[in-house]
Protein backbone atom coordinates (compact mmCIF):
# COMPACT_ATOMS: atom_id res chain seq x y z
CA UNK A 1 0.00 0.00 0.00
CA UNK A 2 1.43 3.19 -1.14
CA UNK A 3 1.75 6.15 1.39
CA UNK A 4 -1.03 8.97 1.78
CA UNK A 5 0.00 11.75 -0.21
CA UNK A 6 0.30 14.97 2.73
CA UNK A 7 -1.60 16.72 0.83
CA UNK A 8 -4.66 14.15 0.45
CA UNK A 9 -4.79 14.40 4.15
CA UNK A 10 -5.09 17.41 4.81
CA UNK A 11 -7.99 17.56 2.21
CA UNK A 12 -9.97 15.46 4.59
CA UNK A 13 -9.00 17.00 7.69
CA UNK A 14 -10.24 20.13 6.12
CA UNK A 15 -13.26 19.11 4.71
CA UNK A 16 -14.10 17.32 8.07
CA UNK A 17 -13.36 20.51 10.01
CA UNK A 18 -15.54 22.40 7.86
CA UNK A 19 -18.42 20.10 8.13
CA UNK A 20 -18.60 20.29 11.64
CA UNK A 21 -21.84 21.83 12.75
CA UNK A 22 -22.12 24.43 15.43
CA UNK A 23 -21.79 23.01 18.84
CA UNK A 24 -19.85 20.08 18.47
CA UNK A 25 -17.02 19.74 20.79
CA UNK A 26 -13.65 18.69 18.83
CA UNK A 27 -11.75 15.46 19.80
CA UNK A 28 -11.03 15.67 23.42
CA UNK A 29 -15.07 15.28 23.61
CA UNK A 30 -16.88 12.43 24.69
CA UNK A 31 -18.51 10.97 20.94
CA UNK A 32 -22.08 9.84 20.60
CA UNK A 33 -22.16 6.48 19.29
CA UNK A 34 -24.42 5.70 16.70
CA UNK A 35 -23.75 2.36 15.83
CA UNK A 36 -23.86 -0.92 17.74
CA UNK A 37 -24.93 -0.50 21.33
CA UNK A 38 -21.65 -1.63 22.79
CA UNK A 39 -19.78 -0.53 26.60
CA UNK A 40 -18.30 2.42 26.07
CA UNK A 41 -14.32 2.27 25.50
CA UNK A 42 -12.31 1.57 28.53
CA UNK A 43 -9.25 3.06 26.92
CA UNK A 44 -8.03 6.17 25.66
CA UNK A 45 -7.54 6.08 22.37
CA UNK A 46 -11.70 5.17 22.09
CA UNK A 47 -12.68 8.71 24.67
CA UNK A 48 -12.25 10.52 21.68
CA UNK A 49 -15.02 11.69 20.15
CA UNK A 50 -14.92 12.32 15.67
CA UNK A 51 -15.63 15.24 13.97
CA UNK A 52 -18.46 14.19 12.45
CA UNK A 53 -20.05 11.19 14.74
CA UNK A 54 -20.43 13.16 17.55
CA UNK A 55 -23.08 15.47 16.02
CA UNK A 56 -25.03 12.16 15.06
CA UNK A 57 -24.69 13.28 11.35
CA UNK A 58 -24.27 9.58 9.77
CA UNK A 59 -26.86 8.30 11.96
CA UNK A 60 -29.44 11.10 11.42
CA UNK A 61 -29.08 10.29 7.58
CA UNK A 62 -28.95 6.56 7.79
CA UNK A 63 -32.29 6.14 10.22
CA UNK A 64 -32.99 6.42 13.83
CA UNK A 65 -31.84 4.32 16.81
CA UNK A 66 -29.69 1.89 18.10
CA UNK A 67 -28.10 -1.13 16.21
CA UNK A 68 -28.63 -4.04 18.64
CA UNK A 69 -26.12 -7.28 16.87
CA UNK A 70 -28.80 -9.56 18.48
CA UNK A 71 -31.53 -8.46 16.59
CA UNK A 72 -32.39 -10.36 13.26
CA UNK A 73 -35.43 -8.16 12.45
CA UNK A 74 -34.93 -7.56 8.89
CA UNK A 75 -36.96 -4.36 8.64
CA UNK A 76 -34.43 -2.66 11.50
CA UNK A 77 -34.49 1.08 11.08
CA UNK A 78 -31.34 1.27 12.37
CA UNK A 79 -28.28 3.34 11.28
CA UNK A 80 -26.80 1.44 8.43
CA UNK A 81 -23.13 1.16 9.89
CA UNK A 82 -20.29 2.71 7.33
CA UNK A 83 -16.52 0.40 6.61
CA UNK A 84 -13.81 0.88 4.58
CA UNK A 85 -11.58 -2.30 3.86
CA UNK A 86 -8.02 -2.16 4.63
CA UNK A 87 -5.77 -3.72 2.31
CA UNK A 88 -5.56 -7.38 1.29
CA UNK A 89 -1.97 -7.30 1.92
CA UNK A 90 -2.14 -5.63 5.15
CA UNK A 91 -0.23 -8.38 6.76
CA UNK A 92 0.99 -11.02 4.90
CA UNK A 93 3.83 -12.71 7.44
CA UNK A 94 1.49 -12.48 10.92
CA UNK A 95 4.74 -11.04 12.53
CA UNK A 96 4.85 -6.77 11.29
CA UNK A 97 2.54 -4.73 9.84
CA UNK A 98 3.38 -3.92 5.94
CA UNK A 99 3.16 -0.05 5.18
CA UNK A 100 2.21 0.06 8.42
CA UNK A 101 2.82 4.07 8.13
CA UNK A 102 0.28 4.20 4.97
CA UNK A 103 -2.03 1.78 7.27
CA UNK A 104 -2.12 4.47 10.04
CA UNK A 105 -2.79 7.04 7.61
CA UNK A 106 -5.46 5.48 6.20
CA UNK A 107 -7.09 4.60 9.18
CA UNK A 108 -7.00 8.07 10.17
CA UNK A 109 -8.73 9.40 7.33
CA UNK A 110 -11.45 6.88 7.49
CA UNK A 111 -12.04 8.41 11.17
CA UNK A 112 -11.90 11.80 9.31
CA UNK A 113 -14.26 11.28 7.06
CA UNK A 114 -16.86 9.89 9.51
CA UNK A 115 -17.06 6.49 9.22
CA UNK A 116 -17.59 4.12 11.70
CA UNK A 117 -14.86 1.76 11.29
CA UNK A 118 -12.57 -0.79 8.99
CA UNK A 119 -12.27 -3.95 7.69
CA UNK A 120 -8.99 -6.15 8.07
CA UNK A 121 -8.94 -9.47 6.33
CA UNK A 122 -7.12 -12.04 8.50
CA UNK A 123 -5.88 -14.86 6.91
CA UNK A 124 -5.56 -18.25 8.36
CA UNK A 125 -2.79 -19.14 5.87
CA UNK A 126 -0.64 -16.26 7.74
CA UNK A 127 -1.70 -16.77 11.08
CA UNK A 128 -0.18 -20.36 11.11
CA UNK A 129 1.89 -20.61 8.09
CA UNK A 130 4.13 -23.16 9.28
CA UNK A 131 2.88 -25.40 11.99
CA UNK A 132 -0.41 -26.53 13.19
CA UNK A 133 0.90 -26.24 16.59
CA UNK A 134 1.55 -22.40 16.65
CA UNK A 135 -0.31 -18.97 15.98
CA UNK A 136 1.36 -15.88 15.24
CA UNK A 137 -1.21 -12.52 15.43
CA UNK A 138 1.38 -9.88 16.57
CA UNK A 139 1.25 -7.94 13.00
CA UNK A 140 -2.82 -8.34 12.84
CA UNK A 141 -2.54 -7.21 16.50
CA UNK A 142 -0.76 -4.16 15.58
CA UNK A 143 -3.15 -3.59 13.50
CA UNK A 144 -6.23 -3.43 15.60
CA UNK A 145 -4.13 -0.99 17.85
CA UNK A 146 -4.20 1.62 15.07
CA UNK A 147 -8.11 1.13 14.71
CA UNK A 148 -8.65 1.57 18.85
CA UNK A 149 -6.39 3.81 18.87
CA UNK A 150 -8.51 6.28 16.26
CA UNK A 151 -11.52 5.26 17.96
CA UNK A 152 -13.03 2.97 15.67
CA UNK A 153 -14.78 0.01 14.84
CA UNK A 154 -13.44 -2.72 13.45
CA UNK A 155 -15.09 -5.56 11.29
CA UNK A 156 -12.44 -8.73 11.23
CA UNK A 157 -12.98 -11.10 8.17
CA UNK A 158 -11.39 -14.48 9.04
CA UNK A 159 -10.99 -16.18 6.10
CA UNK A 160 -9.97 -19.84 5.81
CA UNK A 161 -8.66 -19.86 1.84
CA UNK A 162 -6.05 -16.88 0.86
CA UNK A 163 -6.38 -15.00 -2.11
CA UNK A 164 -3.63 -15.83 -5.10
CA UNK A 165 -2.24 -13.12 -6.41
CA UNK A 166 -2.23 -10.68 -3.62
CA UNK A 167 0.85 -11.48 -2.00
CA UNK A 168 -1.35 -13.99 0.54
CA UNK A 169 -0.76 -17.33 0.15
CA UNK A 170 -3.73 -19.41 -0.64
CA UNK A 171 -3.21 -22.33 2.37
CA UNK A 172 -0.86 -22.70 5.29
CA UNK A 173 2.28 -24.39 3.44
CA UNK A 174 1.64 -27.40 6.00
CA UNK A 175 -2.41 -27.76 5.18
CA UNK A 176 -1.12 -27.44 1.20
CA UNK A 177 1.71 -29.97 1.56
CA UNK A 178 -1.06 -32.50 2.04
CA UNK A 179 -2.45 -32.12 -1.72
CA UNK A 180 1.37 -33.34 -2.78
CA UNK A 181 0.15 -37.28 -1.54
CA UNK A 182 -3.34 -36.62 -2.12
CA UNK A 183 -4.41 -33.83 -4.42
CA UNK A 184 -8.07 -35.14 -4.38
CA UNK A 185 -8.45 -32.86 -1.43
CA UNK A 186 -8.71 -29.75 -3.69
CA UNK A 187 -12.22 -28.95 -6.00
CA UNK A 188 -11.52 -30.76 -9.61
CA UNK A 189 -13.83 -30.28 -12.65
CA UNK A 190 -14.57 -32.76 -15.14
CA UNK A 191 -11.58 -32.11 -17.29
CA UNK A 192 -9.26 -33.04 -13.77
CA UNK A 193 -8.59 -29.53 -13.01
CA UNK A 194 -7.63 -28.99 -10.02
CA UNK A 195 -8.29 -25.16 -7.55
CA UNK A 196 -5.33 -25.70 -5.69
CA UNK A 197 -6.18 -23.89 -2.37
CA UNK A 198 -9.86 -24.84 -2.39
CA UNK A 199 -10.75 -27.44 -0.19
CA UNK A 200 -13.17 -29.82 -1.15
CA UNK A 201 -16.47 -29.61 1.18
CA UNK A 202 -17.00 -33.43 1.03
CA UNK A 203 -13.70 -33.65 3.77
CA UNK A 204 -14.86 -31.32 5.84
CA UNK A 205 -15.36 -33.76 8.48
CA UNK A 206 -12.54 -36.31 7.60
CA UNK A 207 -9.49 -36.42 9.26
CA UNK A 208 -7.53 -35.89 5.80
CA UNK A 209 -4.96 -32.96 7.30
CA UNK A 210 -2.28 -34.25 9.88
CA UNK A 211 -4.55 -36.44 11.36
CA UNK A 212 -7.40 -33.69 11.74
CA UNK A 213 -10.44 -32.79 9.47
CA UNK A 214 -11.13 -29.03 7.89
CA UNK A 215 -13.82 -28.47 10.45
CA UNK A 216 -11.35 -29.46 13.64
CA UNK A 217 -8.63 -26.94 11.93
CA UNK A 218 -11.20 -23.99 11.32
CA UNK A 219 -12.39 -24.24 14.86
CA UNK A 220 -8.59 -23.60 15.99
CA UNK A 221 -8.22 -20.84 13.88
CA UNK A 222 -11.24 -19.08 15.51
CA UNK A 223 -10.53 -19.89 18.69
CA UNK A 224 -7.02 -18.57 18.53
CA UNK A 225 -7.99 -15.62 17.30
CA UNK A 226 -10.72 -15.09 19.85
CA UNK A 227 -8.14 -15.48 22.92
CA UNK A 228 -5.51 -13.39 21.31
CA UNK A 229 -8.06 -10.44 20.74
CA UNK A 230 -10.10 -10.77 23.54
CA UNK A 231 -9.57 -7.54 24.99
CA UNK A 232 -10.98 -5.92 21.67
CA UNK A 233 -13.98 -7.35 21.83
CA UNK A 234 -15.71 -5.10 24.48
CA UNK A 235 -14.71 -2.01 22.50
CA UNK A 236 -13.41 -2.02 19.08
CA UNK A 237 -14.50 -5.44 17.19
CA UNK A 238 -17.84 -5.03 16.73
CA UNK A 239 -18.17 -8.18 13.59
CA UNK A 240 -16.67 -10.90 12.59
CA UNK A 241 -17.44 -11.95 9.03
CA UNK A 242 -16.64 -15.81 8.36
CA UNK A 243 -15.21 -16.87 4.74
CA UNK A 244 -16.94 -19.98 3.74
CA UNK A 245 -14.83 -20.86 0.65
CA UNK A 246 -12.46 -18.99 -2.04
CA UNK A 247 -12.07 -15.59 -1.38
CA UNK A 248 -14.06 -15.55 1.60
CA UNK A 249 -17.58 -16.44 -0.62
CA UNK A 250 -19.79 -19.50 0.12
CA UNK A 251 -19.58 -20.47 -3.58
CA UNK A 252 -18.46 -22.91 -5.45
CA UNK A 253 -15.13 -22.11 -7.37
CA UNK A 254 -17.08 -22.58 -10.50
CA UNK A 255 -14.73 -20.56 -12.70
CA UNK A 256 -11.62 -21.60 -14.87
CA UNK A 257 -9.09 -22.40 -12.16
CA UNK A 258 -6.20 -19.84 -11.71
CA UNK A 259 -8.47 -17.25 -12.74
CA UNK A 260 -9.87 -14.06 -11.17
CA UNK A 261 -13.25 -14.88 -10.61
CA UNK A 262 -14.39 -11.18 -9.46
CA UNK A 263 -13.60 -10.80 -13.58
CA UNK A 264 -15.44 -14.39 -14.73
CA UNK A 265 -18.79 -14.32 -16.43
CA UNK A 266 -19.14 -17.55 -17.95
CA UNK A 267 -21.15 -19.92 -17.07
CA UNK A 268 -19.04 -22.01 -15.45
CA UNK A 269 -18.21 -25.58 -14.55
CA UNK A 270 -19.42 -28.41 -11.97
CA UNK A 271 -17.05 -29.17 -8.81
CA UNK A 272 -17.88 -32.33 -7.89
CA UNK A 273 -15.22 -34.85 -9.26
CA UNK A 274 -12.80 -34.78 -6.37
CA UNK A 275 -12.84 -38.41 -5.08
CA UNK A 276 -14.72 -37.44 -2.00
CA UNK A 277 -17.33 -35.39 -3.84
CA UNK A 278 -18.23 -38.11 -5.85
CA UNK A 279 -18.54 -40.79 -3.37
CA UNK A 280 -20.94 -38.66 -1.50
CA UNK A 281 -22.90 -38.35 -4.79
CA UNK A 282 -23.16 -41.88 -5.24
CA UNK A 283 -23.98 -42.44 -1.74
CA UNK A 284 -26.79 -40.12 -2.28
CA UNK A 285 -28.06 -41.48 -5.36
CA UNK A 286 -27.84 -45.20 -3.50
CA UNK A 287 -30.30 -43.73 -0.71
CA UNK A 288 -32.29 -42.14 -3.69
CA UNK A 289 -33.11 -45.57 -5.26
CA UNK A 290 -31.28 -43.96 -8.59
CA UNK A 291 -27.35 -45.76 -8.12
CA UNK A 292 -26.72 -45.09 -11.80
CA UNK A 293 -27.39 -41.55 -11.68
CA UNK A 294 -24.03 -41.42 -8.77
CA UNK A 295 -22.09 -42.69 -11.49
CA UNK A 296 -20.52 -39.23 -12.18
CA UNK A 297 -21.82 -35.90 -12.88
CA UNK A 298 -24.07 -34.77 -15.59
CA UNK A 299 -22.64 -35.85 -19.31
CA UNK A 300 -23.85 -32.91 -20.99
CA UNK A 301 -22.89 -30.23 -18.44
CA UNK A 302 -21.32 -26.82 -19.68
CA UNK A 303 -17.49 -25.93 -19.65
CA UNK A 304 -16.63 -22.99 -18.27
CA UNK A 305 -16.90 -20.50 -21.12
CA UNK A 306 -20.19 -21.64 -22.38
CA UNK A 307 -23.33 -20.13 -23.35
CA UNK A 308 -26.90 -21.49 -21.82
CA UNK A 309 -27.95 -22.88 -25.42
CA UNK A 310 -24.40 -24.83 -26.41
CA UNK A 311 -24.69 -27.21 -23.85
CA UNK A 312 -27.90 -29.45 -23.04
CA UNK A 313 -27.75 -28.87 -19.41
CA UNK A 314 -28.53 -25.61 -19.06
CA UNK A 315 -30.25 -25.55 -22.41
CA UNK A 316 -33.24 -22.53 -22.11
CA UNK A 317 -36.63 -25.28 -23.51
CA UNK A 318 -35.79 -28.95 -22.61
CA UNK A 319 -32.36 -28.85 -21.04
CA UNK A 320 -31.26 -31.41 -18.49
CA UNK A 321 -31.66 -29.40 -15.63
CA UNK A 322 -35.56 -29.54 -15.82
CA UNK A 323 -35.77 -33.02 -16.14
CA UNK A 324 -36.18 -35.56 -12.70
CA UNK A 325 -32.25 -36.09 -12.83
CA UNK A 326 -30.86 -32.88 -13.45
CA UNK A 327 -33.29 -31.84 -10.32
CA UNK A 328 -31.65 -34.25 -8.18
CA UNK A 329 -28.34 -33.57 -9.45
CA UNK A 330 -28.69 -29.61 -8.45
CA UNK A 331 -30.43 -30.49 -4.92
CA UNK A 332 -27.22 -32.70 -3.98
CA UNK A 333 -24.84 -30.15 -5.65
CA UNK A 334 -26.66 -27.12 -3.60
CA UNK A 335 -27.11 -29.05 -0.34
CA UNK A 336 -23.55 -29.50 -0.13
CA UNK A 337 -22.83 -26.22 -0.42
CA UNK A 338 -25.82 -25.36 2.38
CA UNK A 339 -24.20 -28.57 4.29
CA UNK A 340 -20.52 -26.73 4.16
CA UNK A 341 -22.04 -23.27 5.33
CA UNK A 342 -24.14 -24.91 7.86
CA UNK A 343 -21.07 -26.72 9.47
CA UNK A 344 -18.42 -23.64 9.18
CA UNK A 345 -20.94 -21.08 10.67
CA UNK A 346 -21.72 -23.56 13.81
CA UNK A 347 -18.54 -24.11 14.41
CA UNK A 348 -17.89 -20.11 14.53
CA UNK A 349 -21.14 -19.49 16.27
CA UNK A 350 -19.35 -21.81 19.03
CA UNK A 351 -16.62 -20.02 19.64
CA UNK A 352 -17.81 -16.31 19.06
CA UNK A 353 -21.61 -16.97 20.09
CA UNK A 354 -20.92 -15.24 23.91
CA UNK A 355 -19.21 -12.22 22.23
CA UNK A 356 -20.75 -8.97 21.82
CA UNK A 357 -20.24 -8.89 17.80
CA UNK A 358 -22.44 -9.45 14.80
CA UNK A 359 -21.78 -12.72 12.52
CA UNK A 360 -21.67 -12.87 9.05
CA UNK A 361 -20.68 -14.48 6.09
CA UNK A 362 -20.56 -13.51 2.52
CA UNK A 363 -22.12 -14.87 -0.63
CA UNK A 364 -22.02 -14.44 -4.52
CA UNK A 365 -23.13 -11.19 -6.80
CA UNK A 366 -23.66 -13.58 -10.15
CA UNK A 367 -25.75 -11.67 -11.82
CA UNK A 368 -24.66 -12.55 -15.33
CA UNK A 369 -27.05 -15.47 -16.88
CA UNK A 370 -29.79 -14.13 -14.22
CA UNK A 371 -31.96 -13.60 -16.92
CA UNK A 372 -31.56 -17.04 -17.93
CA UNK A 373 -34.65 -19.47 -16.69
CA UNK A 374 -31.98 -21.97 -15.82
CA UNK A 375 -29.78 -19.32 -13.96
CA UNK A 376 -26.85 -21.36 -15.05
CA UNK A 377 -23.87 -19.17 -13.20
CA UNK A 378 -25.34 -19.47 -9.94
CA UNK A 379 -26.07 -23.28 -10.68
CA UNK A 380 -22.59 -23.71 -11.13
CA UNK A 381 -21.84 -22.15 -8.19
CA UNK A 382 -24.08 -23.88 -5.97
CA UNK A 383 -27.59 -22.16 -5.29
CA UNK A 384 -30.51 -24.17 -6.62
CA UNK A 385 -33.96 -24.80 -5.39
CA UNK A 386 -36.43 -27.23 -7.31
CA UNK A 387 -39.72 -26.09 -9.28
CA UNK A 388 -37.49 -22.89 -10.10
CA UNK A 389 -38.07 -21.19 -6.98
CA UNK A 390 -35.51 -18.78 -4.82
CA UNK A 391 -32.20 -20.43 -4.86
CA UNK A 392 -31.25 -18.45 -2.18
CA UNK A 393 -34.00 -19.50 -0.14
CA UNK A 394 -31.54 -22.31 1.85
CA UNK A 395 -29.06 -20.30 2.26
CA UNK A 396 -30.70 -17.47 3.84
CA UNK A 397 -32.74 -20.03 5.65
CA UNK A 398 -29.41 -21.82 6.89
CA UNK A 399 -27.76 -18.27 7.75
CA UNK A 400 -30.82 -17.14 10.16
CA UNK A 401 -30.65 -20.51 11.98
CA UNK A 402 -27.25 -19.18 13.16
CA UNK A 403 -27.96 -16.07 13.16
CA UNK A 404 -26.08 -14.63 10.23
CA UNK A 405 -25.90 -11.82 8.64
CA UNK A 406 -26.00 -12.22 4.70
CA UNK A 407 -23.13 -9.73 3.09
CA UNK A 408 -24.05 -9.16 -0.26
CA UNK A 409 -20.80 -8.13 -2.65
CA UNK A 410 -22.97 -6.21 -5.40
CA UNK A 411 -24.31 -2.88 -4.26
CA UNK A 412 -22.70 -0.91 -6.76
CA UNK A 413 -23.94 -2.98 -9.64
CA UNK A 414 -25.90 -0.76 -12.68
CA UNK A 415 -27.87 -2.67 -14.97
CA UNK A 416 -26.75 -0.31 -17.40
CA UNK A 417 -23.29 -1.33 -17.53
CA UNK A 418 -23.48 -4.93 -18.40
CA UNK A 419 -23.36 -6.41 -21.05
CA UNK A 420 -27.02 -8.08 -22.06
CA UNK A 421 -25.61 -10.38 -24.37
CA UNK A 422 -24.67 -12.72 -20.63
CA UNK A 423 -28.23 -11.77 -19.37
CA UNK A 424 -27.51 -9.70 -16.51
CA UNK A 425 -30.11 -8.44 -13.97
CA UNK A 426 -28.57 -7.41 -11.67
CA UNK A 427 -31.66 -5.35 -9.76
CA UNK A 428 -33.60 -9.03 -9.78
CA UNK A 429 -31.00 -11.20 -8.24
CA UNK A 430 -30.65 -8.56 -5.43
CA UNK A 431 -34.15 -8.24 -4.87
CA UNK A 432 -34.34 -12.11 -4.81
CA UNK A 433 -31.80 -12.17 -2.29
CA UNK A 434 -33.51 -9.80 -0.08
CA UNK A 435 -36.96 -12.02 -0.20
CA UNK A 436 -35.12 -14.87 0.85
CA UNK A 437 -33.85 -12.70 3.74
CA UNK A 438 -37.14 -11.39 4.61
CA UNK A 439 -38.90 -14.76 4.50
CA UNK A 440 -36.87 -16.64 6.68
CA UNK A 441 -35.78 -13.68 8.83
CA UNK A 442 -31.92 -12.99 7.94
CA UNK A 443 -30.33 -9.74 7.96
CA UNK A 444 -28.53 -8.40 4.88
CA UNK A 445 -25.36 -6.34 5.10
CA UNK A 446 -23.71 -5.18 1.18
CA UNK A 447 -19.95 -4.55 -0.20
CA UNK A 448 -19.41 -2.68 -3.37
CA UNK A 449 -17.92 -5.40 -6.18
CA UNK A 450 -14.93 -3.34 -7.23
CA UNK A 451 -13.29 -0.07 -6.59
CA UNK A 452 -15.69 2.55 -8.13
CA UNK A 453 -13.01 4.63 -10.34
CA UNK A 454 -14.98 7.14 -12.13
CA UNK A 455 -18.40 6.24 -12.27
CA UNK A 456 -20.57 8.64 -10.11
CA UNK A 457 -23.35 6.01 -10.82
CA UNK A 458 -22.20 3.10 -8.81
CA UNK A 459 -21.49 5.33 -6.19
CA UNK A 460 -25.22 6.46 -6.39
CA UNK A 461 -26.26 2.89 -6.76
CA UNK A 462 -24.87 2.30 -3.11
CA UNK A 463 -26.50 5.03 -2.27
CA UNK A 464 -29.88 4.02 -3.29
CA UNK A 465 -29.54 0.38 -2.34
CA UNK A 466 -28.03 1.75 1.33
CA UNK A 467 -30.80 4.26 2.43
CA UNK A 468 -33.44 4.48 -0.04
CA UNK A 469 -34.51 0.86 -0.54
CA UNK A 470 -37.84 -0.24 -0.38
CA UNK A 471 -37.31 -3.78 0.45
CA UNK A 472 -34.84 -4.51 3.94
CA UNK A 473 -32.02 -1.86 4.29
CA UNK A 474 -28.52 -3.47 5.05
CA UNK A 475 -27.37 -2.95 8.30
CA UNK A 476 -23.78 -2.31 7.41
CA UNK A 477 -21.86 -1.18 3.92
CA UNK A 478 -18.41 -1.77 3.78
CA UNK A 479 -16.34 0.11 0.95
CA UNK A 480 -13.83 -2.16 -0.73
CA UNK A 481 -10.68 -1.16 -0.49
CA UNK A 482 -8.31 1.06 0.32
CA UNK A 483 -4.89 0.51 -1.91
CA UNK A 484 -3.11 2.68 -4.49
CA UNK A 485 -5.88 3.06 -6.63
CA UNK A 486 -8.50 4.26 -4.13
CA UNK A 487 -5.86 7.15 -2.67
CA UNK A 488 -5.50 8.26 -6.76
CA UNK A 489 -6.65 11.70 -7.73
CA UNK A 490 -9.03 9.45 -10.34
CA UNK A 491 -11.27 8.16 -7.14
CA UNK A 492 -10.26 9.69 -3.76
CA UNK A 493 -11.91 12.66 -4.28
CA UNK A 494 -14.66 11.42 -5.74
CA UNK A 495 -15.14 8.73 -2.73
CA UNK A 496 -14.95 12.09 -0.44
CA UNK A 497 -17.83 13.31 -1.79
CA UNK A 498 -19.81 10.41 -1.88
CA UNK A 499 -18.97 9.82 1.92
CA UNK A 500 -19.40 13.61 2.22
CA UNK A 501 -23.07 13.76 0.78
CA UNK A 502 -23.71 10.48 2.84
CA UNK A 503 -22.82 11.87 5.95
CA UNK A 504 -24.08 15.46 5.59
CA UNK A 505 -27.27 14.20 3.14
CA UNK A 506 -26.45 16.98 0.78
CA UNK A 507 -27.62 14.75 -2.21
CA UNK A 508 -31.10 16.38 -3.79
CA UNK A 509 -32.71 15.74 -7.06
CA UNK A 510 -30.33 17.79 -9.31
CA UNK A 511 -27.65 15.30 -8.61
CA UNK A 512 -29.86 13.50 -11.58
CA UNK A 513 -28.35 16.43 -13.66
CA UNK A 514 -24.98 15.32 -12.74
CA UNK A 515 -25.02 11.98 -13.86
CA UNK A 516 -25.94 11.10 -10.03
CA UNK A 517 -29.28 9.18 -10.59
CA UNK A 518 -29.70 6.13 -9.40
CA UNK A 519 -29.44 4.08 -12.41
CA UNK A 520 -32.28 1.39 -13.94
CA UNK A 521 -35.19 1.73 -11.84
CA UNK A 522 -33.75 -0.23 -9.16
CA UNK A 523 -36.73 0.79 -6.76
CA UNK A 524 -39.58 0.07 -9.70
CA UNK A 525 -38.00 -3.39 -9.76
CA UNK A 526 -38.11 -3.91 -5.95
CA UNK A 527 -41.82 -2.97 -5.69
CA UNK A 528 -42.47 -5.28 -8.95
CA UNK A 529 -41.18 -8.38 -7.67
CA UNK A 530 -41.80 -7.85 -3.88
Amino acid sequence: METVPAMMMTQVASASATRRPQGTRGPGAARTLNRVAFPPARHGGCSASRDLRAAGLVGRFFGAGEHSSKSHEVDDPAPARLFVGLPIDSVTDGATVNSAAAIAAGIRAVRLLGADGVELPVFWSVAQPESPNRFSWAGYQAVADMVRAEGLSLRVSLRTHGTPGAGVPTLPSWVSGVAADDPEIFFTDRSGGRHDGCLSFAIDDLPVLHGKSPLQLYEAFFRSFAVAFDDFFDSTITDVTVGLGAHGVLRYPSYPPGSDARKFTGMGEFQCYDKYMLQQLRQHAVEEGHAMWGLAGPHDAPRYHDSPDSCGFFRERGGSWETPYGDFFLSWYAGQLVGHGDRVLGTANAVFGGKPVELSAKIPFMHWWHGARSRPAEAAAGFYKSNQKNGYSPVAKMFARHGCTMVVPGMDVCMNKQHHSTGSSPDTLLVQMKNACRRHGARIAGENASLVMTHTSSFSRIRSNILTTELMRPCHFTYQRMGAEFFSPDHFPQFMEFVRSVVCGEWDEDDEERGMAVPGNARATEAKVA
